[in-house]
């Protein structure tokens, strides 16, 4: 048994019961989500659109360690894609869908507003910003009174992101926004909240983010490290817990304290 397969099994059962659909769940944050819900005991729908070895290995270990779990790979940004993952979810698992945790997003490219075409800027928001709407409109009518919303927002949401970034960072200012009213539209049954992580230690930064950038940005940070997967994981699988009753509508830091909010 691998030791995530091990944790699973080793950890609490405060999502016993439970059913999770987790968007962009193939690697990284998303795959964390996916194995620490499936440790607190949910049964567990992993959204890929590419990372398929990701999203397979998190089943095999769920499974192996006695949890549900399934992947579906499927597009976010569409309509027919996200509604079949939330029906092949509800079939599988009951019917009932109560954790939304929706991570699926990007920057695409580092583009300056000079830079910029319409095309990608549409790109951006619907990656980022649509698909989580459309992912809340077709799992609501799965979703049960104490249902939990857990969107994926950004500190770029708060501080414009870095350069080449207006697109992205509008975009996860929307998420934030939209976790605001879909906090009081959809109260008092189910809670809506988001993450804002800063430097996390995964494939994005890998991609668009000097390594002298992110080795600065852990030095002047107060807990002098980036982030992990897991790190965010943890607090999304809090606030898709009962021990959260209380808090929706919030965008919750985690960033190591680079940002104060």
């Amino acid at each position: 048994m691998s030791d995530a397969a091990g944790q699973i099994g080793a950890t609490s059962s405060g999502l016993k019961g439970k059913v999770a659909i987790v968007t962009g769940g193939g690697r990284d944050i998303g795959r964390a989500c996916a194995m620490r819900l499936a440790a607190a005991g949910a049964a567990v729908a992993i959204n890929y659109h590419s990372s398929s070895a990701g999203a397979e290995s998190a089943v095999a270990e769920i499974t192996a360690a006695g949890g549900r779990a399934l992947a579906k790979q499927g597009d976010m940004t569409s309509d027919a894609d996200v509604a079949a993952l939330v029906s092949e979810t509800a079939a599988a698992f009951g019917g009932a869908v109560d954790i939304l945790v929706h991570v699926t997003g990007g920057l695409v490219a580092r583009k300056t507003v000079a830079e910029m075409e319409i095309d990608h800027w549409n790109r951006v928001m619907d990656l980022n910003a649509t698909s989580f709407l459309r992912a809340v409109k077709a799992v609501l009518p799965h979703m049960t009174n104490g249902g939990a919303i857990v969107g994926l927002a950004s500190q770029a949401g708060r501080d414009g992101g870095g350069p080449g970034a207006v697109a992205y960072g509008a975009s996860k200012g929307a998420v934030m926004t939209m976790t605001r009213g879909l906090a009081k539209e959809l109260g008092p049954d189910i809670r809506v909240n988001s993450v804002c992580p800063g430097m996390i230690d995964t494939d994005f930064h890998n991609v668009f983010t000097k390594p002298e950038v992110r080795s600065h940005v852990a030095n002047i940070t107060p807990l002098k490290r980036e982030g992990t997967s897991e790190d965010v994981a943890n607090l999304v699988a809090y606030l898709a817990s009962d021990e959260a009753a209380f808090i929706t509508g919030a965008n919750i830091d985690i960033n190591g304290g680079t940002l104060f909010s």
